[in-house]
């Protein structure tokens, strides 16, 4: 829709000045051919005659041109936030209102008035970060005829519903016309009722809400919602605000020493109370000491009769184990007694064993040493040269001895060792004839 009226408010003015345009050209042309007349004396041939200027076709396109801007007429656009009333030209003030939207209306009969649904602020005194037309504090009178200064802040807005009303009966603006008469009417009624001292402290918050209820109820009917009253300060005369402070440090300080007596009394309460709380937890100790007491030699007293019997039976028991004791000692003592005959007898064994066995050993040793020295012998007998072989080994291991054929055969180094056992005088050159075998050479 608001796209339409714009179309609707271009198409008017696009008719009207091609209208204008079209007018305008066709007396540019009449004056260029009355131009041209002028001068045909001077033998210049006359121009031809212009057509007549258009006047119905620019009158008629303007005619045309009113019909779209009378239909944007017709749409109406509420902002956000906002309300509007209906105002006609014939019936007044129309019932209903126009919320933020797009809206039609009958073009050049009705009208809108806009007004704003936000809510809104009415101070007096200064209010930091409040910008408002009132700065001077609200004057009231209290009951003893003081001039007082209140900084009042009234929190308010328009009921939606009930705009026709406000359009129609009540004055404009509202916050200069009606709001201000009537919270300085409903204050002004209120103070004088209490005295300062009570406006200022003890029923400061009842006057508030008295005053906030009034101008509720009486803003309401008109129209207007109230949010909130503030009462944020209260500004009292000279003279009576220096008295007040003093009255006021009197009773701090009656209060004060009303608290310490308070005080005071009940510590001394709190002692009484404690002495007597530990007189009585005495005597209750005193008595549960007596009656533990009582209540021991009662326990002691039959403690004795299972005592007794117990007693006699740990004496019996102590002799029975004393009896056993002694003839565990007598079995042990005959035990060990068994015990050593025993080892002596195996160690007695053990050692005729290892004579045995020492006197085997030497018989196996000698018959083997007999067998070996009859194999020596035959073998000496058979090459007496071994002889020196042995007494060199037992002389000493730095003798090294070489075992050499006799005969010479199949050894390259005969002749060698030859030569050098007769250069020595030892052992002849040749072997034994009786065996023929190999003798050694040095």
């Amino acid at each position: 829709m608001l796209a339409l009226r714009f179309l609707l408010i271009a198409a008017g003015v696009l008719l009207i000045a091609a209208a204008f345009a079209i007018t305008l050209f066709d007396l540019w042309r009449d004056l260029e051919y009355r131009r041209k007349l002028s001068a045909v004396a001077e033998g210049i041939p006359a121009p031809e005659e212009p057509q007549p200027v258009r006047w119905r076709a620019g009158v008629g396109m303007v005619l045309v041109a009113c019909l779209p801007l009378i239909l944007a007429q017709g749409i109406v656009v509420i902002p956000a936030g906002m309300g509007g009333v209906r105002v006609s030209q014939i019936r007044g003030t129309l019932p209903g209102t126009l919320y933020p939207g797009t809206h039609l209306i009958v073009p050049l009969v009705e009208s809108v008035q806009v007004f704003d649904l936000r809510d809104r602020l009415f101070t007096t005194g200064m209010a930091q970060g409040v910008q408002t037309n009132a700065r001077q504090p609200l004057d009231v009178q209290s009951q003893e005829g003081l001039n007082i200064g209140l900084a009042i802040t009234v929190r308010y807005r328009l009921d939606p519903r009930r705009l026709d009303y406000i359009q129609s009966h009540l004055p404009q603006p509202v916050d200069s016309g009606i709001v201000s008469a009537v919270v300085a009417s409903a204050w002004r009624e209120l103070t004088p009722n209490y005295t300062v001292r009570e406006i200022f402290s003890s029923k400061r918050q009842e006057v508030r809400d008295q005053a906030a209820a009034n101008i509720t109820k009486t803003l309401g009917g008109d129209g207007i919602l109230v949010e909130e009253v503030m009462l944020r300060n209260i500004q009292l005369p000279p003279e009576y605000a220096a008295g007040l402070q003093d009255l006021l440090l009197k009773e701090q300080q009656d209060d004060q020493l009303t608290v310490q007596t308070d005080m005071q009394r009940k510590q001394v309460e709190i002692a009484e109370l404690q002495a007597e709380a530990d007189a009585r937890q005495k005597v209750k100790e005193a008595q549960g000491s007596a009656e533990a007491r009582v209540v021991e030699a009662k326990g002691e007293s039959d403690a004795m009769q299972y005592t007794l019997p117990l007693k006699e039976k740990e004496i019996e028991q102590a002799k029975l184990e004393a009896e056993a004791q002694k003839e565990a000692t007598i079995e042990n003592a005959e035990a060990a007694a068994q015990a050593k005959v025993i080892d002596s007898k195996a160690e007695l064994q053990r050692r005729e064993l290892l004579a045995q066995a020492e006197a085997n050993r030497i018989r196996v040793t000698s018959a083997a040493n007999e067998q070996e020295m009859a194999a020596e012998g035959k073998l000496l007998n058979q090459s007496p040269l071994l002889i020196n072989q042995i007494i060199a080994q037992r002389l000493s291991d730095k003798i090294q001895l070489v075992m050499v054929p006799s005969d010479g055969k199949y050894f390259f180094a005969n002749d060698l060792f030859r030569g050098l056992g007769g250069g020595l005088g030892g052992t002849p050159q040749n072997g034994s004839p009786a065996n023929g075998g190999d003798s050694p050479s040095r």
